[in-house]
């Protein structure tokens, strides 16, 4: 299975499922926030898909370097992160609650399911028994 092969599903899959919640809420929160929550969700869903993409080539050409790779990642998201939340709440003067509770939600939504696609490309294929 090839590298894009991999990549496809999770990342559409994630991408899709983040659309539709960034609908609902709105939906729900009201077209006064959407602002708010567009921004909230796209800073997670970046991160998540350039570290899923970044993650599968390592596993892909050197497993061995995985551990190596998500430490380094973690560091960057968390000086990314906090650039970008300085940036959306005062260059773009978003209100902060909303902006906080999507931004808090999608990425803790986003990074379960990051773990849990990471523990299945770490079993590797299921044999048929």
């Amino acid at each position: 299975m090839t590298a894009r092969a991999l990549t496809a599903g999770p990342l559409a899959w994630m991408m899709a499922a983040s659309l539709a919640a960034c609908g609902v809420a709105i939906s729900l929160a009201g077209h006064a926030v959407a602002r708010e929550i567009v921004f909230g969700m796209a800073g997670p869903l970046l991160s998540v898909v350039v570290s899923w993409w970044v993650l599968e080539r390592t596993h892909e050409a050197t497993p061995e370097r995985l551990t190596t790779v998500m430490i380094a990642a973690f560091g960057v998201k968390m000086v990314l992160f906090g650039v970008y939340v300085v940036v959306m709440l005062t260059v773009l003067s978003l209100r902060p609650l909303p902006f906080m509770l999507s931004f808090t939600g999608h990425y803790i939504t986003l990074h379960l399911i990051e773990a849990g696609l990471l523990k299945r490309l770490i079993a590797g294929p299921r044999s048929a028994s």
